[in-house]
């Protein structure tokens, strides 16, 4: 659990009690390649944190599987507006190797939520994350797709390297033939 706490660290250092607390409610859990964390039409009932592995975010358009985002080590995961909302979800999560996750409920969320510094860290990393999804979608859009593969093998290698082609190319909205393409321009 040393990586959740360090990530949690960065964004607000804890003390002793709620790092007790934070031990005690998060759990480990463990997914097989291809095992779904959140399937689309059901709640999302936890949060997770990547201890190891890769997950995938992807909805179902026109009939096809389209990637959002992929999620690598150290990184929490959810369905944003089921979690927060306890609603269906629009949207799946699927693991693309086996992965090790920490996984917090939405009740003990609640519980967490009462200790004054993980809510100061709750609220920290929420708004970065807001921050970087607004940011994200801006600059993602103007780009072409050389441009995305590029800025996802700057910003994010760990996409690149864990991630199968479909994966990616779904990410950046081209057919896996265009990916190669632009790997191959680029090499």
């Amino acid at each position: 659990m040393v990586e959740l706490i360090q990530v949690i660290n960065s964004f607000q250092e804890l003390d002793l009690e709620t790092e007790d607390a934070i031990k005690k409610y998060f759990v480990i859990e463990k997914f097989k390649k291809g095992e779904f964390i959140v399937e689309e039409g059901k709640i999302c009932r936890k949060v997770y944190f990547i201890k190891a592995g890769t997950i995938r975010r992807f909805c179902s358009e026109d009939g096809a599987e389209v990637t959002k985002w992929i999620y690598t080590d150290n990184q929490f995961v959810t369905s944003l507006s089921s979690f927060f909302e306890q609603k269906p979800s629009f949207e799946s999560f699927q693991a693309c190797e086996e992965t090790i996750v920490y996984s917090l409920s939405y009740p003990d969320e609640i519980i967490l939520l009462k200790y004054p510094l993980f809510l100061k860290f709750h609220i920290k990393q929420l708004r970065l994350y807001l921050s970087k999804i607004n940011e994200f979608h801006h600059v993602f859009r103007q780009m072409n797709a050389q441009e995305k593969y590029l800025y996802l093998l700057e910003s994010f290698p760990q996409i690149i390297l864990k991630s199968k082609m479909k994966h990616i190319a779904s990410l950046i909205g081209v057919s896996q033939e265009t990916l190669s393409r632009i790997r191959t321009s680029i090499s």
